[in-house]
């Protein structure tokens, strides 16, 4: 089969396509043949050397496809289509995905429109519900709106807790659509000062649940448009990691609730019970048309290269996907 494998660690330049033998599987578990992956940011730390697949060479996390193989029992059958979170692998002909984690792919959507749903709606559901505790009527400030995450988190606040929804992003093009998913509020973070104007929004108070994919270089800003005992739940360092002056005591007069939280690494039985949970909670909202993946550009196999560059460049609202067949 062909996957998608580093040479060593670095730019897009090291990614290469090569010939690899096809995964055996174990109980529990499924070979599934893909038809399309999407590209993620733990993509692109995996390239540079900054994270692993539990030692799967071969890069991807979420896949849509069919049942090739079955070991074990399930309620699947050769042929099924499905999508899911895979340990690794994603971005090849056929990839492993345990069976426990595999969500019936809804009859309406397309293959490369499903492989836009697990990471980013799992992530978006964890943060918000899991961690967040998101309540009926709620205020969040979501970062990075036009995001995979931002555009699934958008949507789970609105359909499913009526929330009031505070977004950023840095275009025109990339608010309207966030306007579009829900969102009721829209700052430009170029031309605006966010936490001014939440602080505007709330009438002094600041929001109850914050996600944040920037870290660092938003530190302060969050602080001061998070209100007293809000969540504030990081998920991203795109703008740095490192505090260089943090009072510790900034939050303690808040009483703010500071969660950190990734999912690629959690383990299997926290990610089995997570897609359990969603694909009862959510799912039926899929089915519906109320919430929807947001698909931005699908590039072939053969050109991973420039769909890690693109998104690297920051231009995409929603996600991208890699065509491995039809």
């Amino acid at each position: 089969m062909k996957g998608i494998i580093v040479r060593k660690p670095g730019g897009p330049e090291q990614l290469q396509i090569a010939d690899l033998v096809v995964p055996d599987i174990k109980e529990g578990e499924l070979l599934v043949k893909v038809h399309a992956a999407a590209v993620n940011r733990t993509d692109i730390m995996t390239r540079e050397g900054r994270a692993t697949y539990a030692n799967n060479p071969i890069l991807g996390v979420e896949v849509a496809g069919t049942v090739e193989k079955i070991s074990g029992s399930g309620p699947y059958q050769i042929g099924d289509r499905v999508m899911g979170l895979v340990n690794g692998g994603g971005y090849a002909e056929y990839a492993v995905i345990p069976t426990n984690r595999a969500i019936r792919i809804p009859d309406s959507y397309t293959f490369n429109e499903a492989a836009a749903i697990p990471e980013v709606f799992l992530t978006a559901y964890q943060t918000l519900y899991w961690i967040g505790n998101l309540k009926q009527n709620e205020t969040v400030l979501i970062h990075a709106g036009a995001s995979g995450v931002g555009t699934a988190a958008i949507q789970l606040a609105k359909q499913i807790s009526n929330a009031k929804i505070i977004v950023t992003a840095g275009s025109v093009k990339k608010l309207e659509f966030c306007k579009q998913l829900g969102a009721d509020y829209l700052i430009n973070y170029k031309e605006q000062a966010f936490e001014e104007e939440v602080i505007k929004i709330t009438d002094g108070e600041g929001v109850d649940i914050i996600l944040d994919f920037i870290g660092a270089s938003y530190w302060e800003k969050n602080l001061t448009s998070i209100k007293k005992g809000g969540r504030w739940v990081l998920i991203g360092v795109l703008g740095g990691n490192r505090i260089e002056e943090l009072n510790i005591m900034d939050l303690m007069t808040k009483y703010v609730q500071l969660y950190g939280t990734l999912l690629t690494p959690r383990s299997d039985q926290y990610k089995e019970d997570l897609t359990k949970e969603f694909a009862e909670v959510v799912i039926p909202y899929l089915d519906r048309g109320q919430i929807r993946p947001v698909v931005d550009t699908v590039f072939a196999l053969k050109e991973v290269a420039k769909a890690h560059e693109y998104m690297e460049k920051n231009q995409n609202v929603g996600k991208i996907i890699l065509q491995i067949s039809d």
